[in-house]
């Protein structure tokens, strides 16, 4: 080979590895660009400017409701895999039986609490029969501006006859600012699953595998009896939307198999394909996550003890149930009667990260309303 040959040669090779890292380096801008950005619609700052109490709403003394002085912790530390200090999340199931999110109520309504600091996750739940005020639907049902708290879900969604405000965030959006305007609960991000795509994603990461105290009521099927079982999506949504035994009974069998979920998706088998699994399911959810968020809250789980996962129900006692007529159904339909002064200084100090302190610090009348994964 003569000298001008391997120069040639050598100048080729170099322009290829070039032109191979450009190609790469666009790719990774493109990638970067991607998982940036949210996969739906963002909660609304404007022109829906929050919603203030009624004048004649006071808050209720700390120690009234058995919680200590208001004080937010600020653990010290940066936070882990990247993430903000602490991410309040709205996770809501849905129960439609379509693939879509035009319709259905809200079966499921979690606030999720990630601290990155310390690091910890808090859920807790709030029950669907709360008669509460909606906010944006009175034009639209004759001045009636209340129903139950599950309807705000279906009234924000797109469809037919509804979507009674105009906000991109549709129905995730319509819950959230009817949870801030009742209890004073700030989302930030919000995720919506129907049940259809809840069996796939468990179906996706193989099943999960579950600890049954008792068997499932009402329920002759082997695989939900007493003992632990690998189920299927199918059989994982038949455990979640019992609620033979009543709704906090049900919110207990609801954290079973979301501990479960927890665990299979930060096995290391499974961690790593979760960035796949979010493009694969990209469009089957409503979410204002980004890619990266997700990832970050997968990294974090992987880093977090299991014990420092903690689903919490408002204590029981506080609530009595009772019937209430509903010009919209004209009926008198089930509802919750309970002190939302109270519901909202649980929600102040769950948001501040101070109820409970820490899992060891869960009072005797509060283990009742709590579990933990373990």
């Amino acid at each position: 080979m003569t000298s001008p040959q391997k120069i040639i040669i050598t100048f080729l090779g170099i322009l290829a590895s070039a032109l191979i890292a450009a190609v790469g380096y666009a790719g990774w801008q493109v990638y970067q660009g991607w998982a940036g950005l949210p996969l739906g619609a963002v909660l609304p700052t404007s022109p829906y400017t929050p919603i203030g109490m009624p004048a004649t709403w006071t808050a209720m003394p700390p120690d009234s409701v058995g919680l200590n002085p208001l004080v937010t912790t600020t653990p010290y530390g940066a936070p882990r895999c990247g993430g903000p200090r602490a991410m309040t999340i709205l996770a809501i199931g849905s129960d439609t039986r379509g693939s879509g999110y035009t319709w259905g109520l809200s079966d499921v309504m979690r606030a999720v609490r990630v601290d990155f600091v310390t690091p910890r996750v808090t859920v807790l739940d709030f029950p669907r029969d709360l008669w509460v005020e909606i906010p944006y639907i009175a034009d639209n049902l004759n001045g009636q501006d209340r129903e139950k708290l599950n309807q705000a879900y279906l009234y924000g969604n797109p469809g037919d006859g509804f979507r009674y405000w105009d906000d991109p965030s549709a129905g995730p959006g319509l819950l959230a600012r009817t949870l801030d305007l009742n209890f004073g609960l700030k989302v930030d991000h919000y995720l919506a699953v129907n049940m259809k795509t809840f069996v796939k994603m468990v179906d996706a990461v193989g099943g999960i595998d579950v600890t049954l105290d008792k068997p499932l009521p009402n329920s002759n099927d082997a695989d939900l009896q007493a003992g632990t079982h690998h189920l299927d999506g199918t059989k994982a949504l038949e455990i979640a939307r019992n609620r033979v035994d009543g709704v906090f009974a049900r919110g207990d069998y609801q954290n079973i198999v979301l501990c479960a979920l927890q665990k299979k998706l930060t096995s290391p088998k499974v961690v790593t394909q979760i960035p796949g699994l979010i493009k694969s399911f990209q469009g089957s959810v409503q979410t204002d996550l980004t890619p990266n968020m997700m990832s970050q809250l997968a990294c974090l789980g992987t880093q977090l003890p299991r014990s420092n996962i903690s689903f919490y129900n408002f204590p029981s006692d506080l609530f009595t149930g009772t019937r209430i007529y509903d010009p919209v159904f004209k009926k008198n339909v089930f509802v919750w009667d309970v002190n939302f002064g109270i519901l909202r200084g649980y929600v102040a100090q769950f948001q501040a990260g101070t109820w409970p302190a820490s899992p060891e610090a869960v009072s005797a009348a509060e283990t009742e309303s709590a579990s933990f994964c373990n």
